[in-house]
């Protein structure tokens, strides 16, 4: 089925909750291919360097299972990109990195580090995976993102949906429209549009409404919200609104 906006779902922390206990169970693999059957368009996975949550043996798994896309959440390191050529998943997301963080807190800084990412994804491109530049909702970033050849950019939303929960509604808004006005610069650059992190029921519409989105990665809610009402249905609720706020 072709939709005009996708669900990706991040299974990440379906592996905190298993190496809470180091042991063999619950399995992100087993979470993702419900996800699968439950209508994910893809499933996203962060393999840090610290290997908090995500294995190297999960993207294995992932990728020799999964009949949908996979999309290889990653630092841009050489270890990194070294699996992610081995791995062969369908795209691959450069995020920024840092040990101390607890979850990703902001977007790259492809304008500042122009040189070594064009090198840096180079044999990415040619390896035939779609490579995606997670940034926050700025101009010369999404740029930049175009001219290192970059074929989607993915818009960092956890400003958005902090303001949201701090009640900062007039920020909030503000944010959302730099969010709407980077969408359709980057698809004006021939970028696809992506968007996530931190997105709920409560704040997805808005964002789910921008024309130019193609395609919304979540995860930390949808696992959260699945340990109430499963994960079947929290994703069917997420894709409701999704859709819902697309007609």
């Amino acid at each position: 089925m072709t939709r005009s906006l996708r669900l990706g779902v991040n299974i990440d922390h379906v592996a905190t909750v298993r190496n809470a206990r180091g042991s063999a169970y619950p399995s992100p693999l087993r979470a993702a291919l419900m996800a699968e059957a439950a209508g994910a368009d893809g499933i996203t996975a962060h393999l840090r360097e610290d290997r908090r949550h995500i294995r190297d043996s999960d993207m294995a798994e992932l990728k020799a299972n999964l009949k949908i896309p996979l999309n290889f959440e990653m630092a841009t390191t050489m270890e990194m990109q070294r699996i992610a050529l081995a791995t062969r998943p369908h795209a691959v997301c450069l995020v920024p990195e840092k040990r101390q963080e607890r979850t990703t807190e902001g977007g790259l800084d492809v304008a500042g580090d122009q040189a070594r990412l064009t090198a840096y994804i180079a044999p990415l491109r040619q390896a035939g995976a779609r490579v995606s530049m997670f940034v926050g909702p700025d101009p010369r970033q999404i740029e930049a993102s175009a001219a290192i050849g970059a074929a989607v950019v993915e818009l960092h939303t956890g400003h958005y949906c902090d303001l949201h929960y701090e009640g900062r509604f007039a920020e909030r808004d503000a944010e959302l429209k730099a969010l709407e006005k980077a969408a359709a610069l980057a698809a004006s650059l021939g970028l696809e549009v992506h968007a996530g992190h931190g997105l709920t029921y409560e704040t997805v519409a808005p964002v789910a409404a921008i024309p130019e989105v193609k395609e919304l990665n979540i995860g930390h809610f949808l696992m959260a919200e699945a340990l109430f009402i499963g994960l079947e249905a929290s994703i069917a609720e997420m894709r409701r609104l999704m859709d819902e706020a697309r007609r």
